[in-house]
C-alpha cells in the first residue's frame, strides 16, 4: 500500500505541458517577436561597425591639397546623399558616415574607423536628436555633451579640424492622431540647451559652431512645416538650406 500511496503522490506532482491553444496568436505577439529578432542582430553589432566597413576598405587615399571631409551623424546625414533630396555635394570630397538611429555613443565607438581611420582635413558632426529621444536608453544633457566632446577631442588630437552642428529642430505640423509628436520625443527646449552647450564648447575649444537650427526654425521655434514631412527629417526644401550653411562652416574650419 505505501508504495502505491508513494506511486500516486509523484504522479500527481508532475508538471503538465501547456496546451497548444495557450500560446497568443496576434498582431502583438507578431510585432514582439519581431522587435525581438531585430534587437538581437541589433545587438550583436551594437554600434553597427560593419556597415561602413567595405565602404572604408575601399576607399582611395585622399589626394594631395584634396580636404576630405566625413559626416558623422544619424539619420538626417543618412539620408542626405538620397537623390530624392537633391545632392549631397557633388564633385565635392566629402563623405557620408551617418547610420539612421544613432545615438553618440554608438557614434563614439565607430568614430575610429568610420571618421579617424579615413584621414578627413575636416570632420562635421550632427548628432544628439536620437540621444534626447533616448533611443539607447535615457540620456542627460551633460551624457550628450560628453561623448559629443569625446569625440571632438579624438579629431582634434589627429589633427583633424572639427565642425559641430547644432541639432535641428523638430516640431509637431505633421503629427498623426493618437501618436506623441515628435516635440515630445525631443522637446524643444531640450534641443536649444544642448545647442548652446555645443555653440560654448566650439568657441571654447577652437572648433567651428554649425548653426542649422536658427535657419530652420519658424516664429513659434519649431521646424518650419515647410523644411520636413515628419516634423524630424529635412526633405529636399530642408537639406538645401542646410548645404550652403555646411560649405560656409567648412570653408571656415579650413581657414589657417
Amino acid at each position: 500500500m505505501r508504495y502505491a500511496v508513494l506511486a500516486f503522490a509523484f504522479t500527481i506532482q508532475q508538471p503538465q505541458a501547456p496546451a497548444a491553444s495557450a500560446v497568443p496568436d496576434c498582431p502583438a505577439l507578431a510585432a514582439a517577436l519581431t522587435a525581438v529578432a531585430r534587437n538581437d542582430v541589433r545587438l550583436r553589432d551594437w554600434a553597427q561597425l560593419g556597415r561602413y566597413r567595405e565602404a572604408n576598405r575601399k576607399l582611395s587615399p585622399s589626394s594631395a591639397g584634396e580636404p576630405r571631409v566625413v559626416f558623422m551623424g544619424d539619420s538626417i546625414t543618412d539620408s542626405w546623399p538620397e537623390e530624392r533630396f537633391g545632392t549631397f555635394f557633388v564633385g565635392k570630397p566629402y563623405i557620408g558616415r551617418g547610420i539612421s538611429g544613432q545615438t553618440t555613443p554608438q557614434m563614439l565607438v565607430r568614430f575610429r574607423p568610420d571618421v579617424i581611420d579615413l584621414k578627413p582635413r575636416v570632420v562635421v558632426i550632427l548628432a544628439g536628436t536620437n540621444d534626447i529621444a533616448g533611443n539607447t536608453g535615457p540620456m542627460l544633457d551633460e551624457e550628450i555633451e560628453a561623448n559629443l566632446a569625446s569625440m571632438a577631442e579624438l579629431a582634434k588630437a589627429q589633427g583633424i579640424k572639427v565642425v559641430l552642428a547644432s541639432i535641428t529642430p523638430t516640431s509637431s505640423y505633421h503629427a498623426a492622431p493618437n501618436t506623441d509628436p515628435q516635440t515630445s520625443r525631443r522637446p524643444p527646449a531640450r534641443i536649444r540647451t544642448v545647442n548652446a552647450w555645443i555653440k560654448d564648447y566650439a568657441a571654447a575649444n577652437g572648433h567651428t559652431y554649425l548653426d542649422y537650427y536658427s535657419a530652420m526654425i519658424d516664429g513659434s521655434g519649431l521646424l518650419r512645416e515647410e523644411l520636413s514631412a515628419d516634423d524630424l527629417h529635412p526633405n529636399a526644401k530642408g537639406y538645401g538650406i542646410m548645404g550652403p550653411l555646411a560649405e560656409a562652416a567648412i570653408d571656415r574650419a579650413l581657414q589657417p
